[in-house]
């Protein structure tokens, strides 16, 4: 049986670790600590021999060297053009990784890094098709455009939008409360996303994170996902004329909306 477990890391991270219970084997992705990755692995039993990278940054990558010494013969899989070189199987979107008896989709997502990756898988693991997201796509949010552009992170986050509804969105930080209040601010009278702000807060008063989100649910109320809705295009337009934006363009109404949620 395959199970997904979320293992909390610094603040606010997640660090995802798919299991197989029968054979006790575990995969981990983007280990930004090591210690909460070995002791939960020791709670549960589990050896390690996959580790799933989607970018660089220290806080996805930080712990890889250490379980790698811990677990010799553990695979790191991760993007072949990176700044971190600590992968022993360098990918390129559109190859696939398989572990067990699932086959993972590499996907070239840039604009948070120009290196991000993420994983996606049509098998059904706790009854829905998965998707491993790193810093790209968050709950009700994106990551900030460190290297990449607004048109590219765009792009990248088209391709998750056009993924089947139905699929369960990992991404790696607890930022979902923060990100709604940008996306109450910007669209107050959104009845279905002050819906999911009371859930999402019932969920962290309960210690429970609020990640994964449903894909479905994000290009229904993720403003990121929705720079072609004319409610948000209108609010993006609006913003755009009071901040001498150009609002042209899809990726101009993508690039408002992004520098709105950076000066929020």
């Amino acid at each position: 049986m395959l199970t997904i477990s979320a293992i909390p890391a610094f603040s606010d991270n997640y660090i995802w670790c798919l299991a197989d219970t029968d054979t006790g084997k575990a995969l981990i992705v983007d280990p930004g600590q090591a210690k909460p990755v070995q002791e939960y692995l020791a709670a549960q039993g589990l050896t390690l021999d996959t580790i799933l990278v989607t970018h660089h940054h220290p806080d996805h990558v930080g712990g890889v060297k250490t379980l790698v010494q811990d677990n010799p013969d553990c695979r790191v899989t991760g993007p072949a053009e990176s700044p971190f070189k600590g992968s022993t199987n360098l990918v390129h979107p559109g190859d696939e990784v398989i572990w067990e008896n699932i086959t993972f989709k590499v996907m070239g997502v840039p604009g948070h890094t120009l290196d991000h990756i993420a994983f996606f898988t049509d098998v059904e693991i706790s009854g829905r098709p998965a998707l491993f997201c790193g810093d790209t796509l968050f709950v009700i949010g994106c990551g900030r455009l460190f290297e990449g552009t607004p048109s590219q992170m765009m792009e990248s986050l088209r391709s998750l939008r056009e993924l089947p509804g139905n699929t369960a969105v990992y991404c790696a930080h607890e930022y979902t409360l923060a990100n709604l209040r940008f996306a109450r601010s910007w669209l107050p009278d959104d009845r279905k996303l002050e819906a999911f702000e009371r859930q999402c807060e019932e969920k962290r008063q309960a210690g429970e994170p609020t990640v994964p989100s449903i894909l479905e649910d994000e290009t229904q109320l993720n403003p990121f996902l929705r720079w072609d809705d004319p409610d948000v295009v209108g609010v993006a337009k609006q913003y755009c004329a009071e901040q001498g934006l150009p609002a042209d363009s899809d990726s101009d109404i993508f690039a408002a909306i992004r520098h709105g949620k950076d000066n929020f």
